[in-house]
């Protein structure tokens, strides 16, 4: 472990920032001003479910071409571009007066920017550089976005008796202008790493364009099971509110279960990385759901304060092991030359996912239905995608 460490600890603390930091377009952090949205641009639940999963939609679709740059331009300039692109829509918050196109442009870029390209800026360049390491080294990165997780919530909680909604979003937009200059630092010798890794590469690598990709069995196969949690995950995140409320959990209750989800994000990430590093990853990946299929569960059957603990630490244990194992999921199918491409494709399809569940837990919640529906819907959906490999393979 020490070995892996002084690697290259300078980009380990750069897919830790720049993963934490995409943290302001995570559903997680922008369902934390979901009311006062709502308020301030006097929107429903579903109203807002539907610009939001169109916002995320118009994201998925845009990425896929914007992402796989990483592959062709300097990393520097690319997380120069991505920066400044979620820095925008935080000082757009705080300028624009309140208008619902400026609403869906200011979403549409914190989930471009913010879900879309930082992350995957973070997670291509552990799986890259790292060869055998990358699933610690996928670890290391996803925890910067564990720990935007664990501790962001209980600041906005805090930061939001002192001052409005407005404000707090201008302080990210400072934040990201802050980390602006140790980006450069931390990546000074980008150029090395690059010309180190080309000389890496096998001349048989193969070099897989995306349209080559989206015919390819293996990813068709695999893309269900491991798209499904940004589906349910975001779903559950973005309608957290109401959840809370239905349960009779209080707003401090949420603090609290954040921590547990972030600390047992840690803990996915600790074991996650290593475990997959020596697993492999076909076969780990059909068990990726089982941690938040047994949290909808309890969501389902149980109010209690000790189940809310048991819920969110389960959804935290998913979170962490997700990162890893679908990362060395796709390295192992393509190889390491078109991860960018790649994982640009799959990235898209996973905001796609996204997008659509808060819009459709959105409508089940403005007809009557609540948690019932949500979850049985969720449940369905994991016992489906977790039998079609198997059923696919067999049927092979």
């Amino acid at each position: 472990m020490k070995k892996f460490l002084y690697h290259d600890p300078k980009l380990l603390v750069y897919g830790f920032l720049i993963i934490f930091f995409a943290s302001y377009g995570q559903t997680f952090f922008i369902a934390l001003f979901n009311d006062d949205i709502k308020y301030y641009y006097s929107l429903s639940d579903g109203q807002f479910g539907l610009l939001y999963a169109l916002a995320t939609t118009l994201s998925s679709l845009l990425i896929i071409n914007f992402a796989k740059m990483i592959d062709y331009i300097d990393l520097r300039i690319y997380s120069l571009l991505i920066t400044l692109g979620l820095l925008l829509p935080c000082f757009a918050i705080y300028f624009l007066p309140s208008n619902i196109i400026f609403l869906f442009i200011i979403i549409f870029t914190l989930r471009f920017f913010g879900q879309g390209a930082m992350n995957h800026a973070g997670i291509t360049s552990m799986t890259r550089y790292f060869g055998k390491n990358r699933g610690k080294a996928i670890s290391v990165g996803n925890l910067g976005g564990m720990t935007g997780v664990m501790f962001l919530p209980f600041l906005i909680v805090y930061l939001s008796d002192y001052f409005s909604f407005k404000q707090i979003w201008l302080f990210c937009g400072l934040s990201l202008l802050f980390f602006i200059p140790i980006l450069f630092y931390i990546l000074n010798d980008q150029f090395e790493r690059q010309e180190k890794f080309k000389n890496s590469l096998i001349e048989e690598n193969k070099q897989w364009k995306t349209r080559e990709v989206i015919k390819n069995k293996n990813f068709l196969i695999y893309l269900p099971i491991s798209s499904t949690f940004s589906f349910i995950g975001t779903g559950l995140m973005f309608h957290q509110i109401f959840i809370f409320t239905q349960k009779g959990w209080t707003i401090e209750m949420l603090g609290t279960g954040f921590i547990f989800l972030g600390g047992f994000s840690i803990i996915g990430l600790i074991f996650g990385g290593p475990l997959i590093d020596i697993l492999n990853p076909r076969k780990a990946i059909l068990f990726i759901l089982t941690p938040i299929f047994f949290a909808i569960l309890i969501l389902l059957f149980f109010d209690s304060y000790f189940f809310l603990i048991i819920y969110m630490s389960l959804y935290g244990l998913n979170l962490g092991i997700s990162a890893p194992f679908i990362g060395s999921l796709w390295a192992e199918l393509f190889g390491l030359e078109s991860l960018g491409t790649v994982k640009a494709l799959f990235h898209a399809i996973s905001v796609l996912a996204s997008a659509l569940s808060p819009v459709i837990f959105g409508y089940v919640i403005d007809w009557g239905f609540g948690i019932v529906m949500i979850s049985s819907i969720s449940l369905l959906i994991i016992i489906i995608v977790t039998i079609l490999p198997f059923i696919i393979n067999i049927n092979e």
